[in-house]
């Protein structure tokens, strides 16, 4: 639960910091590999996933609940532990 807990807080970091109308991104890494890119635009108030796999293929998806995105990034996370 915690880790959850510290996603949230990062996410929620992410939508503070995107009151100067940029977007905003952070990353996500399990043992310095990084697993997931997060861009948060305020305009949309929408957090985007991308994905970064072995084969370079680009996934993304688009969330617009903090829960739901803080969920998803733990189970990708979790898939790399």
């Amino acid at each position: 639960m915690s880790k959850l807990l510290g996603i949230i807080q990062r996410l929620n970091t992410l939508q503070e910091q995107s009151e100067t109308g940029e977007q905003q991104e952070r990353y996500f890494e399990v043992n310095g590999k990084r697993i997931c890119q997060v861009k948060y635009s305020k305009h949309q108030d929408m957090f985007e996933i991308e994905v970064f796999t072995d084969d370079k293929k680009k996934n993304s998806f688009t969330f617009d609940n903090i829960d739901i995105t803080a969920i998803e990034i733990y189970e990708l996370l979790q898939e790399h532990v």
